[in-house]
């Protein structure tokens, strides 16, 4: 399986053109600043299905009454 079949097929999408980056160019620094971002950005998505989780249990425990 290849790992680009699991990407979104939209051509705007951002997480798609992140990962065609061409990353070669990038010093270490760069590239230590570059994983520092990806990961406060997963932080916040982590923190978002959280949320959307918690939203959904309230609404499934409102409409099962």
């Amino acid at each position: 399986m290849d790992i680009d079949e699991n990407l979104p097929r939209r051509h705007d999408d951002p997480v798609a053109n992140l990962v065609k980056q061409d990353i070669d160019a990038l010093s270490v620094a760069e590239l230590e600043l570059r994983i520092a971002a990806l990961k406060v950005e997963i932080t916040r998505c982590e923190a978002k299905i959280t949320f959307a989780n918690k939203h959904r249990s309230v609404a499934d425990a409102l409409f099962k009454k």
